[in-house]
């Protein structure tokens, strides 16, 4: 089994940053492409960002400028750098990881932007 674990939530100030990070174990047979979703109380889980391989990124277009994503090397561990944070960014974000056959969730990690 796969096992991500996101950490780095919290509370911030409007205009604040947050770096949250996932870390994956277990029995990885490979690792095609991991990202972050995002959901919001009462709305659908929603795409806001990925990476394929080391370096191929993504970013959903509300987000590009302020979001980074990337992964170290190795790729065991992925990271969401938010910037300029806003209060619409408030939401349970989710890491997953896609190898091929399935895609793995962790269980989320709470981040709370304050206006």
């Amino acid at each position: 089994q796969v096992q991500l674990v996101e950490s780095g939530g919290g509370v911030v100030q409007s205009g604040g940053s947050l770096r949250l990070s996932c870390a994956a174990s277990g029995s990885i047979f490979r690792i095609d492409t991991m990202g972050w979703y995002r959901q919001a109380p009462g709305k659908q889980r929603e795409w806001v960002a990925s990476i394929r391989g080391e370096s191929y990124t993504s970013v959903a277009d509300p987000e590009r400028g302020r979001f980074t994503i990337s992964r170290n090397n190795g790729g065991s561990m992925l990271y969401l750098q938010m910037n300029s944070l806003k209060p619409e960014d408030t939401a349970v974000y989710y890491c997953y990881l896609d190898d091929g056959r399935t895609r793995y969730w962790g269980q989320g990690t709470q981040v709370t932007v304050s206006s």
